[in-house]
């Protein structure tokens, strides 16, 4: 027969293994925050990483948006825009947002990658800073900080044509837009290819002037890509995730307190940061999508960018062969949604 203090004992233990196993399967990931819903479907994993145009997601996310569309989200954010990409060619992620530049070159490695959603336009936080420069013509034999990814090559490149000249005519040093622009300020470099929060700062600081911006171009565009497989098992999904984000970006574009502080917050920044570097951007909305993004005839069109993107990528012998821009992109979730 067992003696009462072993039964208590062999009670209390019982006791114990019960309390930790509702514990454990109340643990949150530690990896991603969720956005639940009662939805039985299987979460979407959606990925952004640190630019101020994304503060639509953050805010769907935030807001809880996505449940209200019956979804579960799981949102990863990455600070290197490298590490997002391997994820996503991993098959990691779901729903991926990254420049036009970085879709065409994982494009060229995965021909089933797809750009489904035109997120923004760079609109003058991208730019080229100058010491001395009074036109195109001043930049040949000047030391240049860019760094090499493509669509700073495109500026670059865009800015130089003007003069009919190419990187060939410029000494380039390769160097991250932060570190270009301290080479910059530093008076390291005559000029310099970055972005905000950098670009104005260092202009100030190095004693020279942005010669050359984004605004009012489509030069660089931002996207919401996805894998053709993913893309017709989830029309319904996907359809309802982008009334979540427009949702979100009408109040971004709005100058909504609570969605700006929102967006800072997952940005590191204050919500009054977040408006000042917004100036610099043109979001996209849904209505945005159907009118602008995808129509050939419309010169602010995604489709105008691809193009130049496009050949931007085999000419900087990024991609080994021409890409057919009709493949880079569906645009069937925006026109039925």
């Amino acid at each position: 027969m067992l003696k009462l203090p072993h039964l208590v004992r062999l009670f209390c233990l019982a006791l114990v293994s019960l309390t930790l196993t509702i514990a454990c399967a109340q643990q949150p990931n530690p990896t991603s925050s969720t956005s639940s819903s009662p939805s039985a479907s299987q979460p979407i994993v959606s990925a952004t990483n640190n630019w101020v145009g994304y503060a639509g997601h953050h805010v769907a996310v935030g807001k809880n948006f996505f449940s209200e569309q019956g979804l579960t989200v799981q949102d990863q954010f990455f600070q290197s825009v490298s590490e997002e990409i391997t994820a996503f060619l991993a098959g990691k992620i779901d729903l991926a947002w990254f420049t036009s530049g970085d879709a065409v070159q994982m494009a060229a490695k995965d021909p089933s990658i797809r750009m489904i959603y035109l997120v923004d336009y760079s609109n003058g936080s991208d730019g080229i800073l100058g010491r001395g420069i009074k036109s195109p013509q001043d930049v040949k034999g000047k030391t240049v900080g860019r760094e090499n990814v493509l669509f700073e090559k495109i500026l670059l490149e865009a800015y130089l044509k003007k003069a009919s000249l190419t990187e060939k005519d410029v000494v380039v040093k390769d160097m991250a837009a932060a570190d270009a622009a301290t080479a910059f300020a530093a008076k390291q470099v005559d000029v310099a290819v970055t972005y905000e929060p950098y670009l104005t700062n260092a202009a100030k600081q190095g004693g020279g002037e942005v010669i050359f911006s984004t605004k009012d171009t489509n030069l660089i565009a931002d996207v919401v890509v996805a894998k053709d497989s993913f893309i017709k098992a989830h029309q319904a999904d996907i359809k309802a995730y982008f009334k979540a984000i427009d949702k979100a970006v009408d109040l971004v574009n709005a100058s909504d307190a609570e969605a700006l502080k929102i967006a800072g917050k997952k940005l590191g920044i204050t919500g009054d940061d977040v408006k000042q570097q917004l100036l610099g951007a043109k979001l996209f909305d849904l209505e945005g999508n159907k009118s602008i993004a995808f129509d050939k005839n419309n010169p602010n069109s995604l489709i105008g960018n691809l193009e130049l993107t496009a050949k931007g990528a085999y000419d900087f012998k990024i991609v080994d062969k021409p890409l057919k821009v009709e493949s880079l992109y569906d645009d069937s979730i925006v026109k039925a949604s």
